[in-house]
């Protein structure tokens, strides 16, 4: 470079330097490949699109790229091949709303004033979808909401599905207790939500399924699944009943997949796909009895599932723990903000998106709360071993109504009455129930063996026993003062019209406090 002072020339190399800057600003004002206008980190490449797609009710490995063998879910599988799947993924608790609320402000349930179903989100909770608001994002919601009003300013957009979908109407005992709603999948409007975002910001859509949530009827998928394609499960009797159940559940999961790829399709034709975050995760666990509603993995682990291709190298799996309390702290880190302005209890998992061989936890945690039954309870889980400590043992583990209502239950019961249903088949009516319960996850995964009294695993019951009593401090856990009334039969699951009001009334209601009760 020539630094000579002499002003021969000068205009011309004058005029060539602004035309390089101005080619390199217009170059840098540019989307980067497959991108629109989405903004950058600070001193990074540009932030992430996220898509956050929740099934509801789907067990963890009710899906292909989980190994089971005849559930139809390509487009799942696509993500699975195409990204991170994550072995030792847990929910926070085990029921609907509250796991959503969870979910969104990055809380365990009992702090989020929203841990009993149809409870609300109370006003002023601070969600992660507020933080990604602040952080230039555009939100939108499309699918079931179940929620609460106070935070729906959070999005910007809301594309709700009808709550005829997942909530029993109030009324006379005479009506038909029927859940299924006009646009029964719930994925109905999540290409429009894609198709309808502006493009001059990243995004984030929480994009929330009805499926496979019950009630179920035939027509979800074609062709349908056989119920020779059916994998009973142990603690469920193989009976044509509960093969009919499972197979119209599998048939709204295939019904799911498919918006799934209808998604990945609409990324890709807006040429955003290579640098948006989808993630795939359930709510809670298989609608059905010992499932849903419990701390068994039925109940709280889920699948999840990363595709990122502008970062994430695709068909790996990651052994690290994770919790869906981490998600909302992950979320606001990727998108260049700032984790300590929202108060998650959470830990963000970026590291292991960089790195699947790093570990994340020592431990993950959930709670069992009152679901159209009362009940209380917690858990903590390692890779290989669970402690569950149940709060209300009077109590049977009953579950949730519209599975109450299901074929498989309704079998359950007749083959109870007979005399004929096989002991490890019983947890749904065992009163009282043991205080303690230890799994070992690897030599059990039905977590049908109790090892709580088992010299030999004195151990890990210590082990989980501290981390569990730490957590339980350090997050002000309790047990409440009062319990919540059933709303159904524990038998017939039919609906108790002199305690069911709908909507249901938010905590603070009931309790007159969204904290400590």
């Amino acid at each position: 470079m020539n630094n000579s002072n002499d002003s021969t020339g000068q205009l011309p190399r004058q005029i060539a330097c602004a035309a390089i800057w101005l080619f390199a600003m217009t170059v840098c004002d540019q989307p980067a490949s497959g991108q629109d206008s989405s903004g950058s980190t600070a001193n990074g490449p540009p932030a992430p699109n996220i898509v956050l797609i929740i099934a509801d009710d789907m067990n963890w490995d009710d899906c292909g790229a989980y190994g089971h063998p005849a559930i139809r879910t390509p487009n799942i599988d696509r993500l699975a091949a195409e990204g991170l799947l994550f072995e030792h993924a847990y929910l926070t608790t085990n029921s609907c709303s509250p796991s959503r609320a969870s979910i969104l402000t990055g809380k365990y349930p009992h702090n989020t004033g929203a841990e009993q179903l149809h409870w609300p989100l109370p006003a002023g909770s601070r969600t992660m979808a507020e933080e990604l608001q602040k952080l230039g994002y555009y939100t939108a919601a499309a699918g079931k909401w179940h929620l609460g009003a106070a935070v729906r300013g959070h999005f910007d957009r809301i594309y709700e599905a009808s709550t005829a979908g997942f909530v029993l109407p109030a009324g006379t005992d005479g009506q038909p207790p029927k859940m299924v709603a006009a646009q029964p999948s719930g994925c109905e409007d999540w290409e429009r939500a894609i198709d309808e975002r502006p493009r001059d910001q990243p995004f984030f859509l929480w994009l929330a399924a009805l499926d496979p949530h019950r009630e179920y009827t035939d027509g979800a998928l074609h062709p349908p699944h056989q119920q020779s394609d059916v994998i009973v499960p142990p603690h469920l009797p193989d009976t044509p009943q509960v093969r009919e159940d499972l197979r119209q559940y599998y048939d709204e999961i295939g019904r799911l997949d498919s918006y799934v790829g209808l998604v990945l399709s609409k990324l890709k034709e807006q040429s955003v796909d290579h640098n948006t975050l989808v993630l795939f995760i359930s709510d809670n666990g298989r609608p059905f009895p010992r499932d849903k509603t419990t701390l068994y993995d039925g109940g709280i682990r889920t699948p999840w599932i990363v595709r990122w291709p502008s970062r994430v190298s695709g068909n790996r799996s990651t052994n690290a723990l994770v919790s869906s309390v981490d998600i909302a702290p992950t979320f606001i880190e990727l998108a260049g903000g700032n984790r300590a302005a929202m108060p998650a209890e959470g830990v963000s998992f970026v590291g292991v998106l960089d790195d699947p061989s790093r570990p994340h936890r020592e431990f993950a945690f959930a709670e069992d709360h009152w679901h159209d039954y009362e009940d209380h309870a917690r858990c903590v889980m390692t890779q290989r071993f669970k402690l569950i400590r149940n709060d209300y043992v009077d109590l049977p583990s009953t579950p949730s109504a519209d599975a109450g209502r299901g074929l498989s239950w309704q079998a359950m019961l007749t083959l109870q009455r007979e005399g004929k249903l096989a002991p490890h088949q019983q947890t749904c009516f065992r009163s009282p129930r043991p205080k303690w319960e230890l799994f070992d996850l690897q030599r059990d995964p039905g977590e049908l063996v109790n090892r709580f009294d088992d010299p030999a695993y004195r151990s890990a019951r210590e082990r989980l026993s501290s981390g569990l009593a730490e957590w339980t401090k350090r997050t002000g856990d309790y047990i409440p003062s009062q319990r919540t009334p059933d709303e159904f039969d524990r038998v017939t699951g039919e609906p108790d019209h002199s305690v069911r009001k709908r909507p249901r009334p938010s905590k603070h209601q009931m309790f007159g406090t969204s904290g400590r009760y």
